[in-house]
């Protein structure tokens, strides 16, 4: 289960995002928003990273304008470790080095065809560990 939220600036590219994701063959569950009303980017990352850290789900996507709200915001929750992607090489880096668990996307850096790469990469790339391991366990303290 793939987990997906995002605020007012970012209602188009999710849904576009979730649909992609869909044609992955992953299950998708969309916590809104539902439409460009102004809302509070913290409301749906905490939601989102909540579940995940529960382990509700086995990653998640945020997006917002830049995306840097929704990542500060999901790092705040033991377990999470949200990745703030701008290309291919840094969501394949994400989860190949650092198990990162929630992609964080800006909707107003990125247009479709990166962001679908970015998601596409994001989720098809596995956690290498070994050495990678012993440093993520360094991140919870």
């Amino acid at each position: 289960m793939i987990l997906l939220a995002s605020d007012h600036a970012a209602v188009n590219l999710r849904r576009s995002i979730a649909e992609h994701v869909v044609t992955l063959g992953f299950d998708v569950q969309d916590l809104g928003v539902e439409d460009g009303r102004s809302v509070d980017y913290p409301d749906f990352a905490h939601e989102l990273a909540e579940k995940i850290a529960h382990g509700q789900a086995d990653r998640g996507i945020l997006i917002c304008g830049t995306g840097l709200g929704m990542s500060i915001t999901a790092n705040r929750h033991p377990g999470v470790r949200a990745a703030l992607c701008h290309d291919a090489y840094t969501a394949e880096m994400a989860r190949r080095h650092n198990d990162a668990n929630i992609l964080c996307m800006g909707s107003r850096v990125l247009g479709l065809g990166v962001a679908e790469q970015i998601a596409s990469v994001f989720l098809k790339t596995a956690f290498e560990g070994g050495r990678h391991q012993r440093r993520v366990d360094k991140i919870e303290i």
